[in-house]
């Protein structure tokens, strides 16, 4: 059983929410089993510290739990549950164990075992089921922690090939997470048990690969597309060149009479969509050269004056 949370962080009951935090981070940072391998002491401390946490760092639980709605373990108060008292107020509604009598499950005199009680109909006057399996929900609560959610930015290198990436939360524990080849913009890794504490196992952490931007290539669906610069001598004749892609640079080659906007298609060189890879479309963009020398100008001028033609005709 947790003790109490304010106590546990060492916080007033008065704390803002920015106190519990800094005060939660600083002794997760220091108690963490990364921290302390093998300490056992520290490991649960950890996980009192993160069980309250989780009770103060969320404005409705802090709430109820003030109010005496949850207990320091998350579990529901209820009005009325004293297993050693009567039927009134500090027993349960609706059923006496010390007699049988109108209020009891059975006639008048005698008295209730505990096998005469109808649990259906216990349970369901405090979760508005049933106890065996209904829409109800039992009074004792679940003990599996909450999951945790994070998103991981990832280069479309790693999308294509696979690759580990460490992701830090807040509480300050760090995860190597394992990125499959093959992996979507938007996809969900679950890591079982890497969520916050429970009372019977911890819950999960969902981590949200998001794809970054990339200085060359851009993403449209599958297929990636990308800008290929290329001289106009190899433009004219023809001619091979490098280009890049997601896993290195290969060779290409130029038809000739190539112009600008004309795109080549490198079959499966793009990235993946619904465990399919995609096309590299290269779009020629035929480039002068930084400075034009007498020699280029002496060409342009003669084929001009030999062979004038208007673009886009």
């Amino acid at each position: 059983m947790a003790g109490d949370p304010y106590k546990e962080l060492g916080v007033s009951r008065g704390a803002s929410a920015d106190e519990i935090k800094k005060a939660f981070r600083k002794l997760a940072k220091g108690l963490h089993p990364d921290t302390n391998p093998g300490d056992k002491a520290a490991e649960d401390r950890f996980k009192r510290v993160t069980a309250a946490f989780d009770i103060l760092g969320d404005k409705d639980k802090r709430a109820k739990y003030d109010a005496g709605q949850i207990d320091a373990d998350g579990r529901e108060q209820y009005a009325g549950f004293n297993p050693g008292g009567g039927g009134g107020a500090g027993g349960f509604s609706g059923f006496d164990f010390g007699s049988r009598g109108p209020r009891g499950p059975g006639g008048p005199g005698g008295r209730a075992s505990f096998e005469d009680i109808d649990l259906d109909e216990l349970f369901g006057r405090f979760g508005g089921g049933s106890a065996r399996g209904g829409p109800g929900r039992s009074p004792f609560g679940g003990g599996k922690g909450q999951d945790v959610r994070a998103t991981l930015e990832i280069s479309l290198e790693d999308a294509i090939s696979g690759a580990t990436r460490r992701i830090q939360f807040s509480d300050g524990r760090t995860l190597d997470v394992t990125i499959p080849k093959g992996a979507a913009d938007g996809q969900t890794i679950r890591l079982k048990g890497q969520g916050s504490p429970g009372r019977t196992e911890a819950g999960d952490a969902l981590i949200e690969l998001k794809l970054g931007a990339h200085p060359v290539f851009t993403v449209e669906g599958a297929d990636l597309t990308m800008d290929l610069p290329v001289s106009v001598p190899d433009a004219v004749l023809g001619g091979k060149v490098q280009a890049p892609t997601p896993e290195g640079p290969v060779s290409v080659t130029i038809p000739a009479g190539s112009n600008s906007g004309q795109t080549l298609r490198l079959k499966g060189r793009g990235t993946y969509a619904g465990g399919k890879r995609g096309d590299l479309k290269a779009r020629l963009i035929v480039t002068l050269p930084d400075t034009v020398d007498d020699d280029l100008r002496a060409v342009a001028e003669t084929w001009r004056a030999k062979r004038p033609y208007r673009p886009g005709k």
